[in-house]
């Protein structure tokens, strides 16, 4: 039976591309593509000449992701590709995934990019548990996102666009306080990759003087853990090992 390939790419350095992942795109029957113009450069940097592409993007997979999934049942071996890094982690593949799925087709991910996990690693804050936000709501339902994540303990990562960075820096530090310590990671993989680290009020005075470019991943310290001290409940930051 044929298989559904998810097939992560490069999110800035196209030397990040895996052997095994141009194998796959050079042997499948279909590509899937959030923006054909974006693959094609991949595609041309890597010699793939691919049989056929075709666009799957957040406007269409609630209406192709069926049609595509029988398709691949049907015998006809599938990848799919986003603009950069893991198809289905803030992009489209989800849906087609699922679909896949409940009809009994196979569904291969290749281990590869996607820029959360470099921003967590360089952040220093623990990684024995954390949690993966995506980008928080444009409008409606910001500010609720944030108040549940008030009392989150684990290590939050956030995606944001540089255009709101400072907006959702000022929200999360009048939610999670300004003391709260935090970091700014953009450009990932690329020439001007930075990490910028601080407290969130202080990220926040930074980037209102240093313009943010690129795509931009934050990572927020968790809540502090209570701790008992002679009875009463405090709240401190505890170092870990």
């Amino acid at each position: 039976m044929a298989k559904l390939y998810i097939v992560p790419t490069p999110i800035g350095n196209l030397s990040d591309m895996t052997y095994r992942a141009v194998e796959v795109l050079k042997n499948v029957g279909l590509i899937l593509c959030e923006d054909t113009r974006t693959s094609q450069v991949l595609f041309r940097h890597y010699g793939i000449v691919a049989p056929k592409l075709e666009s799957h993007h957040k406007f269409n997979e609630h209406k192709t992701a069926e049609y595509i999934s029988d398709r691949i049942a049907s015998g006809l071996d599938t990848a799919l590709v986003s603009d950069a890094g893991m198809p289905g982690v803030s992009d489209p593949g989800f849906l087609l995934v699922r679909a896949c799925v409940e009809k009994g087709v196979e569904v291969e991910t290749l281990p590869g990019p996607c820029a959360f996990l470099p921003a967590l690693v360089n952040s220093g804050f623990p990684l024995d548990r954390f949690v993966f936000e995506g980008f928080l709501p444009q409008k409606k339902g910001r500010s609720s996102r944030l108040a549940a994540l008030k009392d989150e303990q684990r290590t939050m990562i956030f995606y944001e666009s540089p255009y709101r960075l400072v907006k959702a820096l000022s929200q999360m530090k009048e939610v999670f306080g300004e003391d709260r310590p935090a970091s700014v990671s953009r450009e990932l993989t690329k020439i001007h990759e930075e990490t910028v680290r601080g407290t969130l009020a202080g990220l926040e005075a930074h980037f209102l003087e240093n313009e943010p470019k690129g795509e931009i991943v934050i990572v927020v310290s968790g809540a502090p853990e209570p701790v008992k001290e002679t009875g009463v409940s405090k709240n401190k930051y505890k170092t870990r090992d």
